[in-house]
C-alpha cells in the first residue's frame, strides 16, 4: 500500500466537521479539536480517502501516524498535566479513520467512565476557543 499523505480526494466526514475546530495539519493528519471544554480532546484525521482501520494504512504511514499520537500526547501533557491520557480510535458512528487523543483528570466530569454519551458536550466560549486553539498550535508546532 503506498502512501498518498496529500490526497487531494480526502474529505473529513461531516460529523467531524461539524463537532470540531480545525487546527491544523501533520504530516499524515488533520489535527482537530472537540468543541467540548469539559475535556482537552484532539482527534487526528489520517488525511487519506476511504480509510475505515489502522490496517487500511500504509506500514509507513502507520508509523508517521503512532509519531504524531505520541508528539499531540506530549503537547496535551505539557498544558494539562492529565491523570491519563485516553487514546482510541473507535469509529462506530463516524467510520473514517480517526483517533482521539483526551487528557483526563479525576475530577473531569466523566471520570473514571469514557468521555462518550456522558452529558452533554459544553461548547467553548469564543473567547476562549480561540486562546486555547493558540495555545495547541504553540503546543503542537501547528502552523495554518
Amino acid at each position: 500500500m503506498q502512501s498518498t499523505i496529500d490526497n487531494p480526494r480526502f474529505v473529513l466526514d461531516p460529523r467531524l466537521a461539524a463537532d470540531t475546530h480545525v487546527l491544523g495539519d501533520f504530516a499524515l493528519s488533520r489535527v482537530l479539536l472537540m468543541n467540548d471544554a469539559r475535556f482537552p480532546w484532539l482527534i487526528l484525521v489520517p488525511r487519506q480517502p476511504r480509510l475505515r482501520e489502522l490496517g487500511d494504512l500504509a506500514a509507513a504511514d502507520r508509523h508517521i501516524l503512532l509519531d504524531e499520537l505520541a508528539h499531540t500526547s506530549e503537547a496535551l501533557q505539557k498544558l494539562h498535566a492529565p491523570h491519563k491520557l485516553n487514546i482510541a480510535a473507535l469509529g462506530n458512528v463516524v467510520e473514517q479513520l480517526h483517533v482521539h487523543v483526551i487528557a483526563r483528570q479525576t475530577d473531569d466530569a466523566a471520570w473514571p467512565r469514557p468521555v462518550w454519551g456522558v452529558g452533554s458536550a459544553l461548547a467553548y466560549a469564543d473567547a476562549a476557543r480561540d486562546e486555547y486553539i493558540a495555545a495547541l498550535r504553540a503546543a503542537l508546532n501547528l502552523h495554518t
